[in-house]
């Protein structure tokens, strides 16, 4: 009699201080097939989450130690591109904003319902596959010139002027899917879709915010830009005439 192979468990770690949500979340992240690492101390979260191997990262901001935004920039800074859910319970758009900007890839306000919680970490998992399969073609150049813009796809590297740029992942997965199909325009849910992994509506601020601050960080004049160009009742597009 064959034995059938069970599928390889996928690595979660949990940084959160609240054992009661924490419990709460391993029910549910179990059910998904998903092994979990618990740390309720930020250093020792940060000290764990340098470890290679894990799937997803969720994050509570506040926490005993060093807070979920220091862990996360720190990660970022250290080239750690690993899926960052953020929790926090705070609901001003500063933690948001903050949050994005650090380079986590979603946030989720406590308190939230769990199916939206399921919901987020199944979007999130399947980031990285849903990226390589239907962002950037096969046949794409391993780097991008578009005038004083350069974007080398395989290092996840840009450049103005010769002057690299730092970008989040998520920064840098948007700016890739738009610049490797130029004059295409894409709708906020679409691109919501292929960058994020959400089958959902509701989202589409997120991906404008994305927007404001990509081109924070690479247009000359972000009141007319050159690069990331708006199609006005659609989405976004990259500036297919440079």
């Amino acid at each position: 009699m064959l034995s059938r192979k069970l599928p390889t468990m996928k690595k979660v770690l949990i940084i959160e201080d609240d054992a009661t949500i924490v419990e709460l979340l391993e029910i549910h992240l179990k059910d998904l097939n998903l092994s979990l690492e618990k740390r309720y101390n930020g250093v020792e979260g940060l000290r764990e989450a340098w470890n290679a191997g894990y799937a997803l990262i969720i994050l509570d901001i506040m926490l005993p130690g060093l807070d979920g935004l220091e862990i996360c920039k720190r990660l970022r800074q250290e080239g750690i591109a690993t899926p960052i859910l953020m929790l926090t319970a705070k609901s001003e758009e500063i933690d948001k904003v903050l949050g994005l900007e650090f380079g986590a890839d979603d946030y989720l306000t406590k308190p939230f319902s769990i199916r939206e919680f399921i919901a987020r970490v199944k979007a999130l998992l399947r980031r990285t596959q849903v990226l390589n399969r239907q962002t950037i073609p096969e046949e794409a150049k391993s780097q991008l010139q578009y005038g004083e813009l350069n974007i080398d796809l395989d290092k996840r590297k840009v450049s103005v002027e010769g002057k690299r740029i730092e970008l989040s992942p998520k920064e840098f997965d948007l700016l890739s899917l738009l610049a490797s199909n130029p004059g295409k325009s894409y709708e906020r849910s679409k691109i919501l879709n292929l960058v994020w992994g959400y089958e959902f509506d509701g989202y589409e601020h997120t991906v404008n915010s994305h927007i404001n601050r990509l081109r924070s960080k690479i247009e000359p004049d972000v009141t007319s830009p050159t690069y990331i160009l708006t199609s006005w009742g659609v989405g976004y597009r990259f500036n297919e005439e440079l």
